[in-house]
C-alpha cells in the first residue's frame, strides 16, 4: 500500500511540473504576437514587449516609416532547429533566445529588404506577489534598418528630373530648358551713402520694388559677400547690360530655366510653367506633387504635363558622421520626354506678325498630310512673364484689354460667315439640288419668302443677269445660297452638313471646341434654313476644322484628318467621297475666280495661283440693326495645295475693305512662306 501510495505521489508531481512547464510563456509565442503587431506597424503596442528604456529612440521607428511611406510592410522568423550532438536547453533554463528574422517592405523609393537576428529576454515580473516568467525582445535601433545599429539619420533625396521640351516639325524649340540669367545683388559692394540711388536704379531695371530688395537684403542667411538673388530673367538686354557695368553691387550668375521663343506668338498653343499654386495642389496627386514643384498651365504644357514632367528620381540612404553614406533604396529619375509637334515655326510667327494686334485667329495645315502648321490666336501674351515674375500691372492690363489676349480664340468656334458658301456648294451639288449652270433671277439686294414678316436675306451687290453658282461664289450672293438651301430642303441640307462632321466632336489632339449646326442641331425653320446656307444663322466652327474641310477639294472629295504631332500617321482621311472629281473643278474654279475677279483681290499674289473665299459674319441681332460688330474670313490655299489658311479678324466694319482686308494679310503670309 505504501508503495502504491509513493508511485501516485510520484506521477502527481512529474503531471504538477508538466502543467507548470507548459504554462511558461515561451520566447517564440511573445516573438509572434511582437511580429504580428510590426506587420501592422502597431507600434504602440510593441513598444511595452521590448526592453528599450529610451521610448525616443522607439519612436524612431513610426517617424521613418512615415517618412519614407512604408507600405507593404512584411516581417518574419524563424524557429532554429537544435543542433546536432548539442543537448537542448530547457526552457526554464534559457536566458536570452535569438532567431532568424527577416524584414520587407515598399517605400517611396522602391523595396527594401534584409534579414538579422532578434534576440528575445527572459525577466521576472511579480504579478499579484507571484513571481512569473516574461520574454521581452532586446531592441536596438539595428532593428529598423541594420544599418542603423551604431547610429546614424535616415536621409531622404529628391532628383528632380528634366522637363521635356515642345520642338516644332524641324526641331526648333517651342518651349525648351535653356541658359537664363538670375541677377541679384552683393551686398557689401554698395557704396557708402549712395546706397538708395544704387537700389533706385535696380529695381528701375528688374521692375522691382526697393522693399523687395530690402526684404532680399534682410534675409537671416545673408552675408556680406553673398549673392543674395532678385530675379531671373530669360534675356539679357542693353539696359541690364549698362547697370550692370554702372552699378556696383548688381551682379548676375547664369542658370537653366525653361523658356519660350517664339513668345505671344505661340502662348495659346504652348501654354506655360509656373509655380503651383494652393488651388492646383488640391486638385492634382501629392505623391507626385509638392508646393515647391512648377507644373503646366494653359496649352501644351498642360495637356501634355504627365509626359513633360517626367518622375522625381528618389534616394533613402543611412548617414553617419566619418562614413560613406549606405544606400537602402533607390528610384531611378525618369526624364520627361520630348513632344514634337506638326506645327512649322515659321509659319506660326508669319501668321501672327500678320494679325498685327487685330483681335482674330488662324490655322494652316497641310491638306495632303493632315499637318497642323500653326495654330495661332491675337493678341497673345508673353508665356515668359509666367515663369518669371509677373507684376500686378502686366496682369491687370492683359485683364483689362477689350481685345482679351489670355482668350484663346483658335480652340473656340465662331460663325464662319461666307466662307462657308463653299461647303453649302459642295452639299447642294452632290444631292443634285444645285445645278451649276442654272442662273437664278435676283432683283434687288434684298429678298424674302412670303411668310417671313420683317425678315429679309440682304447681298452686297446686285448682279446683272440670273446668278449662277460661280457668280454666286465669286459675288458672295446670299440671296443665291438661301435659295437654294430652301431648294434643298432641311433634312438634305442637315445631313449633309453632319456629313462633313458638323456637329460632331472634332478629331484633334488638341481640344477643339466642336462645330453646331444650331443650338438643337436642327434647321427647324426656313430663316434659319436660308441663314445656315451663307454661314449665319446658329451655325458655328472653329478656323482649323473650316480649314479642314476646305481640304476636301484637294483630296479628291476627301476631307483629311489633321495631326497635331510629328508621330501621328499622317495621310489619314476624316469624311470620305464627299464631292465628285467634276464637281471639285466647279468650285475650285470659282474660288480662282474669287482670287482674281471677286472679293478676294487682296490675296491675289503673282505666281501663286491663291484660290479662297472671303467671309463677312455679321454679329448683330436684327437685319435692321445698325453698326453691328462684322468678322472677317479668308480661307484659302496656293495652285500646289501645300498649304491651307482660314484667317479671322474680329471687328472689320471699320475697315474700308471689309474681308478684303483678311484677305490682304493671308495673301503676305504666302508671299512670305513661299
Amino acid at each position: 500500500m505504501k508503495r502504491l501510495l509513493l508511485i501516485i505521489l510520484a506521477c502527481l508531481t512529474a503531471m504538477l511540473t508538466a502543467c507548470q512547464e507548459e504554462e511558461q510563456v515561451k520566447p517564440e509565442d511573445r516573438l509572434k504576437e511582437y511580429v504580428d503587431y510590426w506587420n501592422k506597424q502597431d507600434f504602440e503596442n510593441m513598444y511595452p514587449m521590448t526592453n528599450d528604456a529610451n521610448k525616443e529612440n522607439f519612436d524612431r521607428y513610426k517617424i521613418i516609416y512615415d517618412d519614407i511611406k512604408v507600405n507593404d510592410l512584411t516581417v518574419d522568423f524563424q524557429i532554429p532547429e537544435p543542433v546536432e550532438g548539442e543537448e537542448e536547453v530547457k526552457l526554464e533554463d534559457l536566458e536570452q533566445k535569438t532567431f532568424p528574422l527577416q524584414v520587407s517592405m515598399e517605400t517611396m523609393a522602391g523595396p527594401i529588404s534584409f534579414e538579422t537576428e532578434i534576440e528575445m529576454v527572459k525577466t521576472i515580473e511579480v504579478v499579484e506577489e507571484e513571481e512569473k516568467i516574461n520574454w521581452l525582445v532586446n531592441w536596438h535601433q539595428g532593428l529598423i534598418f541594420p544599418e542603423l545599429k551604431d547610429g546614424g539619420l535616415v536621409n531622404i533625396s529628391t532628383i528632380e528630373p528634366e522637363r521635356g521640351q515642345i520642338f516644332d516639325r524641324n526641331q526648333e524649340g517651342l518651349a525648351v530648358t535653356e541658359g537664363i540669367y538670375e541677377f541679384g545683388i552683393e551686398p557689401q559692394l554698395f557704396t557708402e551713402g549712395q546706397e538708395p540711388e544704387q537700389k533706385e536704379a535696380i529695381a528701375k531695371v528688374l521692375d522691382i520694388s526697393i522693399e523687395e530688395i530690402d526684404k532680399a537684403m534682410n534675409a537671416s542667411w545673408v552675408q556680406p559677400d553673398y549673392f543674395v538673388p532678385l530675379k531671373v530673367l530669360p534675356n539679357m538686354n542693353a539696359n541690364l547690360e549698362e547697370a550692370l557695368s554702372s552699378v556696383a553691387p548688381f551682379k548676375f550668375q547664369t542658370t537653366t530655366g525653361r523658356v519660350y521663343p517664339l513668345g505671344e506668338a505661340a502662348a495659346h498653343l504652348i501654354g506655360y510653367v509656373a509655380p503651383i499654386t494652393a488651388e492646383k495642389l488640391e486638385e492634382v496627386d501629392r505623391d507626385i506633387y509638392s508646393e515647391n514643384d512648377m507644373i503646366g498651365y494653359r496649352g501644351l504644357e498642360e495637356l501634355f504635363e504627365e509626359k513633360l514632367r517626367g518622375e522625381k528620381g528618389m534616394q533613402i540612404t543611412v548617414e553617419q558622421e566619418g562614413k560613406d553614406s549606405v544606400m537602402l533604396a533607390e528610384k531611378e529619375v525618369k526624364n520627361g520626354e520630348n513632344v514634337n509637334l506638326t506645327i512649322d515655326i515659321n509659319v506660326q510667327k508669319s501668321i501672327f506678325q500678320s494679325l498685327d494686334g487685330d483681335a482674330g485667329v488662324a490655322s494652316a495645315i497641310d491638306p495632303a498630310t493632315g499637318e497642323t502648321l500653326a495654330l495661332v490666336s491675337s493678341p497673345s501674351f508673353d508665356p515668359n512673364a509666367f515663369v518669371y515674375g509677373l507684376s500686378g500691372e502686366l496682369w491687370n492690363e492683359w485683364q483689362e484689354d477689350p481685345k482679351n489676349p489670355l482668350l484663346n480664340r483658335f480652340s473656340a468656334t465662331f460663325a464662319p460667315g461666307s466662307a462657308f458658301k463653299p461647303i453649302t456648294s459642295a452639299i447642294g451639288l452632290e444631292s443634285g439640288a444645285i445645278d451649276p449652270n442654272e442662273g437664278l433671277t435676283i432683283n434687288g439686294l434684298t429678298w424674302q419668302k412670303d411668310g417671313w414678316g420683317n425678315y429679309s436675306v440682304r447681298r452686297v451687290s446686285e448682279s446683272n443677269g440670273p446668278v449662277d453658282l460661280k457668280d454666286a461664289l465669286v459675288r458672295s450672293d446670299n440671296i443665291y445660297f438661301a435659295q437654294q438651301a430652301l431648294k434643298m430642303g432641311a433634312e438634305t441640307f442637315t445631313n449633309g452638313l453632319k456629313q462633313f462632321g458638323i456637329g460632331e466632336d472634332f478629331p484633334f489632339t488638341y481640344p477643339i471646341e466642336a462645330s453646331t449646326i444650331s443650338s438643337d442641331g436642327s434647321l427647324d425653320s426656313e430663316v434659319l434654313l436660308a441663314d445656315t446656307s451663307y454661314g449665319q444663322g446658329e451655325i458655328e466652327m472653329s478656323a482649323l476644322q473650316l480649314a479642314t474641310s476646305y481640304s476636301l477639294f484637294l483630296n479628291k472629295g476627301n476631307m483629311i484628318n489633321p495631326i497635331l504631332l510629328m508621330e501621328d500617321e499622317k495621310g489619314q482621311t476624316w469624311k470620305e467621297d464627299l464631292l465628285s472629281e467634276e464637281n471639285i473643278n466647279i468650285i475650285r474654279d470659282a474660288l480662282r475666280a474669287v482670287v482674281t475677279d471677286g472679293t478676294g483681290g487682296g490675296a491675289n499674289v503673282s505666281g501663286l495661283g491663291i484660290a479662297a473665299k472671303t467671309g463677312t459674319a455679321e454679329l448683330k441681332q436684327t437685319i435692321d440693326e445698325e453698326g453691328g460688330a462684322e468678322n472677317g474670313w479668308f480661307v484659302g490655299y496656293p495652285e500646289d495645295g501645300s498649304m491651307i489658311i482660314s484667317m479671322m479678324v474680329e471687328n472689320i466694319e471699320d475697315k474700308s475693305n471689309g474681308s478684303g482686308y483678311v484677305a490682304e494679310k493671308v495673301g503676305n503670309v504666302f508671299s512670305e512662306i513661299k
